[in-house]
């Protein structure tokens, strides 16, 4: 079996942040976030990456990411376009918006080829156990049905500076995701985890429930389910939206499951998620990272 690949998904620009907030420092000296996941990725295992960018961003990448990185660990890229699409699927006319993550994912099918693959966000630290995690069920794949999901519990994933969208899990006796409801609106507070359906009626959350983070594991041929997949969702989504409909990866996941044709083992790791939803989140995640190299977790520099 070929070697697992870290897909990653870096074509957002962040309006919620406001601006690219892939390409900005926040290491002791200067790394972005998407250096440590790709340091935690190649002590896991992981040899080579695909990014997936906006092709007008290509130069920045290298130069503030690739060039270095390329040294220690193979990197490719992939470009998310909207005209990127499976034969036969026609663009709405004044569509300008990307078709979301499952479409991300579905743009690096040239370069990933027939390896299994881990596909993640590229401004979530997500840890150096979630990609061990991850990197040993890739590698002890036992059919194109078995994929994996690295969850987080929710008490370690919320903003103080506003509502974050995560994907609450519902597991089964044998860790293995039963049912995945993307819930848009979840704040902190001091009763614990809310989250709101329509803005003004809150529910509880135990501090303790399991949330994905969009890190997955998936074997080759989840990159077939992604481009069969997207007719039907041009089909049934976008004639009701047709500017802002979106190809979301864990749909994808979620009709393999009821299909029966998959089964997802959900691992959930105790560490701590950090991430730049919002501007004011960069300090927390500077002081963190800052923290974690002082304590001998990173090297400084990360790549001699």
């Amino acid at each position: 079996m070929k070697k697992p690949v870290l897909v990653i998904m870096a074509a957002g620009m962040g309006s919620r942040y406001g601006g690219l907030k892939q390409m900005d420092p926040v290491g002791p000296d200067g790394e972005l976030i998407l250096d440590y996941s790709l340091f935690d990725a190649k002590r896991a295992g992981f040899e080579r990456a695909v990014i997936i960018i906006k092709k007008e961003n290509e130069k920045d990448f290298r130069e503030v990411l690739g060039d270095r990185v390329s040294k220690h660990m193979q990197i490719d890229y992939a470009y998310q376009a909207l005209d990127n699409i499976p034969e036969g699927c026609q663009i709405p006319e004044g569509r300008v918006k990307p078709w979301g993550t499952g479409h991300a994912v579905l743009c690096a099918a040239e370069q990933v080829g027939d390896a299994p693959f881990c596909a993640i966000n590229a401004d979530d630290y997500y840890g150096r156990e979630a990609f061990k995690l991850c990197y040993d069920h890739l590698m002890q794949i036992q059919n194109d049905g078995d994929l994996c999901m690295v969850g987080y519990l929710i008490k370690n994933t919320l903003s103080e500076t506003g509502s974050v969208a995560r994907g609450v899990c519902t597991l089964n006796e044998n860790s293995q995701l039963s049912d995945l409801k993307e819930q848009t609106h979840i704040i902190s507070s001091v009763d614990g985890p809310l989250y709101t359906e329509d803005g003004t009626h809150y529910t509880l959350l135990s501090p303790e429930t399991v949330v994905s983070m969009n890190m997955w594991g998936f074997p080759a041929a989840m990159m077939k389910h992604l481009k069969d997949g997207f007719p039907q969702f041009m089909q049934e989504k976008v004639p009701a939206n047709p500017m802002k409909a979106e190809y979301f990866l864990p749909s994808v996941v979620d009709a393999q499951l009821n299909s029966g044709n998959a089964a997802v083992r959900v691992y959930t790791t105790p560490d701590k998620w950090y991430g730049v939803t919002y501007r004011e989140d960069r300090a927390e995640v500077v002081e963190a990272l800052g923290r974690m190299t002082a304590e001998g977790l990173y090297p400084t520099p990360m790549w001699p």
